[in-house]
């Protein structure tokens, strides 16, 4: 039974790892904005007060 021989498809679950994980992270680490500070607001909203019924 082929499934059962690991010699050819651990090779290939080694090789497939070090591409996720070496080049695909290079890759997406490029996308990445840099400058995060432009996506973050300069105000906080004020949270409104609750407002309770038996005060």
């Amino acid at each position: 039974m082929p499934q059962l021989n690991p010699n050819p498809w651990f090779l290939i679950f080694i090789f497939s790892w070090l591409f996720f994980l070496v080049i695909m992270t290079q890759k997406v680490m490029s996308h990445l904005p840099t400058k995060q500070n432009l996506f973050k607001k300069t105000q906080k909203p004020k949270p409104k007060p609750w407002n309770w019924p038996w005060t």
